[in-house]
Order: structure tokens, then sequence, then C-alpha cells
């Protein structure tokens, strides 16, 4: 890790470390990657206007999101399998951002129990893929509230199974195969294949999808696992509904672009909504959730408006933050990162945005996140949907 100096430079070193399936699913996308491109570019659009000859020696970083207050902007965004890439993954990503003061997100592809990550860090929210199945959605949500866990994230915008084509060209399917060239790839990535894959297997037995559903779910290397995040598309509001009739804690709704969908998520009672294309892995064409930000805030009232998608420096967050959002959510590079080193790796990418995100603030002469606003930034460039 002493060569990590940004974000940008976690990705080559996780290509060196893992197997090219592993490396490849998590970091592809779908399709032409249109929306992978579209998720940096959007940030070339807007610069900069900052103030000078302000005493900023005494700036913070902290930051309230829906009743809850937190060290920094950002958080962990949801990642399947990631104890898959990094030994007990999702642990050491809940660990290192409960020790940071931030949320960390658990995915309902992992393959930790959501209990067991609460226990390690109680702030985690979780984030579920339902079905359009009532009871089974009920039973989960007594499970996730049992837990001690105050915030439920629906995810919207997997209903539907994307293409898979650059996955199958990495060599990655869902179930894993072993096959030579499985074996192949763990010959010439021993840090990985002793340090994660035998590592857990010996310790652990088989890891199964431990939270997709309010019970234990299929083995990895079980055909079940497919049928398990497929057949979704009976997803609908009503689910919504059914969980906000439930649900006591914080619920926001992640995966929504257009503002008839933020604004129907207002009128159900989420507390907040997360902006988001998936990071590029769902429908190749979505455009960047940067772009759909200012027509959703025009619709969200007083709704907690978030977003993740593309974010990698300090620059990217705080010009989020001045367009309104309230809060950024990453997600590849904290992987890469526990990946490299586990929760030392973790600390240190926090801390690397951390000190980009202090001295950024710093050279655009503001004192607090609260001071972040459109008068900094140049939009002229910026192709955005419009508030209707």
């Amino acid at each position: 890790m002493r060569r990590i100096f940004a974000l940008e430079d976690l990705e080559p070193a996780a290509r060196r470390l893992l197997p090219q399936p592993i490396f490849g699913y998590v970091a592809g996308a779908a399709e032409t990657n249109a929306s992978l491109a579209d998720n940096r570019r959007v940030f070339e659009e807007i610069q900069f206007l900052p103030r000078m000859l302000v005493n900023v020696s005494g700036r913070t970083l902290d930051c309230e999101v829906m009743g809850q207050r937190y060290a920094m902007p950002f958080g962990i965004a949801p990642m399947g399998v990631s104890a898959l890439t990094s030994y007990r993954g999702d642990l050491a990503l809940a660990a290192s951002a409960h020790r940071a003061g931030i949320p960390m997100v658990i995915s309902a592809a992992s393959l930790i129990p959501l209990e067991e990550i609460a226990r390690v860090a109680p702030t985690v929210w979780y984030q579920a893929y339902l079905s359009g199945d009532r009871e089974e959605t009920s039973t989960l949500v007594e499970r996730v509230a049992k837990a001690g866990i105050e915030t439920f994230v629906i995810t919207a915008d997997s209903a539907v199974v994307p293409s898979r084509e650059n996955n199958l060209r990495n060599g990655y399917r869902t179930p894993i195969r072993p096959d030579l060239a499985l074996l192949w790839d763990g010959l010439t990535h021993p840090a990985w294949s002793i340090g994660t894959f035998l590592r857990t297997f010996l310790r652990h037995g088989t890891p199964h999808f431990e939270n997709a559903g309010p019970g234990r779910g299929a083995p990895l290397l079980s055909r079940q696992a497919v049928r398990d995040f497929a057949g979704r598309e009976f997803l609908d509001w009503d689910i919504v509904r059914l969980v906000r009739s439930q649900w006591r804690g914080r619920l926001v709704i992640k995966g929504l672009l257009h503002p008839r969908d933020v604004a129907i998520a207002r009128e159900l009672g989420a507390d907040g909504v997360v902006l988001s294309n998936h990071g590029g892995r769902q429908l190749d064409g979505a455009l960047s959730p940067m772009r759909a930000l200012p027509a959703a805030l025009e619709v969200a009232g007083d709704m907690a408006v978030m977003i993740d998608s593309g974010f990698r420096r300090g620059t990217d967050v705080l010009k989020a933050l001045g367009l309104g959002a309230r809060f950024v959510f990453i997600g590849r590079p904290f992987n890469y990162a526990a990946a490299l080193a586990g929760e030392a790796g973790v600390d240190h990418a926090i801390d690397l945005l951390r000190a980009q995100l202090r001295a950024d603030l710093g050279m655009l002469g503001l004192r607090n996140l609260q001071e972040m606003d459109q008068e900094v930034l140049f939009l002229d460039n910026f192709k955005f949907v419009k508030p209707q």
C-alpha cells in the first residue's frame, strides 16, 4: 500500500493480485461500458471557482444525513461477494468504515451473515434485492431489524439480470465452476489462492449467499445461486409500500435516475434515495447519476438525495455536494483496497480520500461542507437533465 497514492492506483494493483475472472467481475460493467465511461466523463464538465484569502485553518468534514452524524461525506457502497476478493472482506470493509465514522452498506449478495457484520460495525446499513414475494420480504425486514440495523436500502435497478457478456469474456460464472482454467488462475495468483480462497474454505467451509433473503441462501458453488438472484421482475412500488409499513428505521431507495421515480419515493415515505446507475453494471447507456441530480433535487423535498457511481477523488465528492447531493457512496476502490491489504488497506484508502477532501475544501476557501454550494462551481459545460 506504500505505492498507493490515490484511489485510482488501487485498480492496477488489484489486477495483478486477483485472478482474471474475479478481477473482471469487480471491474467490469455492462455491454459496451458506455455508462461506466460517462460516470467518469461527467466530472470533467464541472470546474471550480475558488475563493481566496479565507482563514480555513479550522475546517471540518463532518456532515449529517437522515438525522445521523458522519465524520465525512462518503460511505462504502454495497458490493456482492466481497469475501471472495478479500478474506472476510465484508468484515474488513465494515470495521474500517465504523472506525472512520462513515457507513458501510451490506450487500444482499454478500457471503457473511449480516448479523455477524452488524456486531463488528453497528452503524452498517443493509441493501436488499427484493422479489415480489410479500411474505419473504416481511420476514427479511424482521431479520434485519432484529440484527439492530437501522437503515434499510431497497435496490430498484436490479430486478432484471443484464447482459453478462463481459463476465463471460473474463471467465467469471455463477456458480463458479472448478476447471483447468480456474486451476491455472489459482496457481498464477498464489497470494489470493492461499490467502483468500483456501483460507476461507479451510476455516469457514463453502461460502453461502447469506443475506439475500430471510434465511441462509445457496452455496457459492451451487446452481441454486443463479436462481436466488433471478426472477425478480415482479418488483414494484407495492413492495416499497410494504417495507415502509413494517420498517421503523430509515428507508432508502437506491438505483433511481428519473425524477418521477424520486417523487414517488418521497410520496411513499422514503427517508432518502441514492441516485445510481449501479456503477455502469446494469443498463448500458444509462446516464451518469450526476446528470440526474439537478432534476431529482427539484422533486425530492426534504428527502435526502445521495449518489454513487464513478466517484474516485475528493474533488468528485465536492462537485456532487456542490450541486446539492447530501452524501456519496464509493464501491470498487474499497473492494480493491480490502483485497490488497484487508482492514489496513481500507483504512489507507479512507485516509487518502479524507486527505484529499480536507485539502480540496481548503483550496476552495471553504471551512465546512455546509459552505460547499454552486457559488464555487463553474457549470457552463455541464450537461444534465433539466428540472421540469
